[in-house]
């Protein structure tokens, strides 16, 4: 088992995981009866594509020698349509420090698109993924 939720009232839930007990809370958004107070499950998908292209790409520079992303950052958009309400477009930009050669940046680039959150999202959901290299 990977989680417990529960619901808790008033559009909230509350899901731990299970091997560390750590916490989420979500909310429904301002814009479906919810207060906005929390992530709401959409932005939940959206934050987990970020987080896994950032996850993937640091497991890969773990294996390169000479290469960090540390301080990276990422910038995340969600776009919602309606009938069916869902996630229409997921727009992710990432900050990333620059590193010493192109092909570096190419690899680590193939590694977040194709990260498994990436894989698993339905193709109807439109992908804007954006990578920028920045000198310190």
């Amino acid at each position: 088992m990977t989680a417990l939720i529960e619901y808790t009232g008033n559009l909230r839930c509350v899901a731990k995981h299970v091997q560390s007990g750590s916490l989420i809370e979500t909310d429904a958004p301002t814009d479906n009866h919810g207060k906005g107070e929390r992530f709401s499950p959409t932005d939940s998908l959206c934050m987990a594509l970020a987080t896994c292209m950032l996850t993937t790409m640091g497991i890969k520079v773990n294996s390169m020698e000479g290469v960090s992303i540390d301080g990276a950052t990422a910038e995340v958009t969600k776009h919602m349509a309606a009938n069916p309400r869902r996630v229409s477009a997921i727009d992710v930009t990432l900050h990333l420090p620059a590193q010493e050669d192109e092909k570096t940046q190419e690899i680590l680039e193939q590694v977040g698109n194709n990260c498994p959150v990436a894989k698993s999202i339905h193709p109807d959901i439109k992908l804007d993924l954006k990578y920028i290299w920045q000198k310190s």
